[in-house]
């Protein structure tokens, strides 16, 4: 009689759920199930791609039961996590209770606002497709609404956009505006000129890219420059009242859309012991990632705080190489567990970051040297085409940019509103 699998409850469809599904798909002790409140995974780093109507959603964005077709120890329940239940062994979600002997926790994290209510309400986040096209559909409706307009204050209020947050997403939406405002605006919004002079990137820091190179800083700083992006640092935005974005410093910038990518914070997981939440409401884990206070619940990536590297007692930095490398290590403890083996404790190994900031321009920090310029734009390029899923977005993806690279023209600026909420 053949043993009974043991059940794993995935919660997050990321890059680290979806990594450790891949290291447990092919072994048959394993039941695992997804849970996701959406049903495609999709790439968060091109996100402000599609906000900028230079590629489609579907080109980062695979769904879950397409990839799980003919892995028969897969499956996946669509719904949104409501509680954990570590003394019965289950969870809760919106559309049903499901049983586990392992539950792994990915959900990763929201956008932080430290307190600012207004902020909240009426800033744009930029962490699902569904932010990003509703930024895409701000963005186009403004322009069509300054074209309209012959007051010169509303028009100014209407094509200024304030970009909060001077790390990877901030400079890159920055400069993806910048090149859309220089390439596309002006053939095809005559009416407005110098829309990149309408861009406003603000940063409380001293420096754009923060944890980045000083050369990568710089390179930012200068091309954004060029672009027309007026870059503020070392003041952070405290309000947003009445249209007018006001700063730390009492300046006030008129702006209708401001796009918020300031600081993240990790989601509510009710349930869990007390004592296992940290800063930034991270869930705190041992050298194998599982929670403090707990049997056989683990998390993954952004959502966990894990102090036990030597070389990093803070924390591990909340990126993309971080969440793929604890999932493979988890995946691999997993299956130790059932052999009876020892496990090992994790170790972050630090493949470098990127950020592109323009046309052909962006900057990379290996672990051994940085470089910056046209072959990091390249090098950019060829990592974000590797981690997309299927063979036919990676195909799509390289066609599309290689089309509006070459044109300066993509054909995605549609506005889109969904007339109501669907389930």
């Amino acid at each position: 009689m053949e043993p009974i699998p043991r059940k794993v409850v995935v919660v997050g469809g990321g890059f680290a759920g979806i990594n450790i599904i891949k290291r447990l798909c092919r072994d048959q002790r394993f039941q695992v199930t997804l849970v996701d409140i959406n049903n495609y995974h999709f790439f968060p780093p091109l996100l402000y791609q599609v906000a900028t109507a230079f590629i489609e959603p579907s080109n980062i964005s695979y769904p879950f039961r397409r990839m799980f077709q003919k892995k028969k120890n897969l499956r996946f329940h669509m719904g949104e996590l409501l509680r954990v239940n570590p003394g019965n062994n289950t969870i809760e979600t919106d559309t049903g209770t499901l049983n586990y002997d392992y539950l792994v926790l990915s959900v990763g994290t929201r956008s932080n606002y430290f307190g600012m209510d207004n902020v909240q309400r009426n800033t744009l986040p930029m962490k699902s497709i569904n932010d990003a096209l509703n930024l895409r559909n701000y963005l186009l409706q403004d322009m069509e609404k300054a074209v309209r307009t012959e007051d010169p204050v509303e028009r100014d209020n209407l094509l200024n956009i304030v970009i909060a947050g001077g790390g990877p997403t901030g400079v890159e939406i920055a400069g993806m505006l910048a090149e859309m405002g220089r390439y596309i605006a002006v053939k095809e919004y005559p009416e407005i000129k110098n829309l990149q002079g309408h861009l406003y990137l603000i940063d409380a820091s001293p420096a754009l890219l923060g944890t980045m190179s000083r050369k990568a800083q710089q390179e930012a700083a200068k091309k954004l420059g060029k672009l027309g992006v007026k870059i503020r640092l070392n003041v952070a935005v405290k309000d947003y009242v009445d249209g007018k974005v006001v700063l730390a410093n009492g300046d006030k910038i008129m702006s209708r859309v401001v796009i918020w990518t300031s600081g993240v914070i990790g989601r509510e997981v009710p349930g869990l012991p007390a004592e296992s939440l940290g800063q930034a409401n991270r869930i705190l884990v041992d050298e194998f990632n599982k929670v403090k206070g707990t049997t056989n619940i683990y998390a993954l990536g952004d959502i966990c705080l894990q102090t036990t590297d030597p070389h990093y007692p803070k924390g591990h930095p909340q990126l993309a190489q971080v969440a793929i490398q604890h999932a493979k290590n988890l995946g691999e403890n997993l299956k130790k567990m059932e052999d009876g083996k020892a496990l090992k404790p994790f170790k972050y190994h630090d493949k470098g970051s990127m950020a592109i900031i323009s046309k052909y321009n962006a900057v990379a920090d290996l672990p051994r040297f940085s470089f910056t310029g046209f072959f990091a734009w390249l090098l950019w390029l060829f990592i974000h085409l590797i981690p997309l899923i299927g063979f036919r977005n990676k195909i799509k993806l390289a066609f599309s940019w290689f089309w509006s690279f070459i044109t300066n023209d993509p054909t995605l600026r549609l506005i889109i509103r969904p007339e109501k909420k669907v389930l």
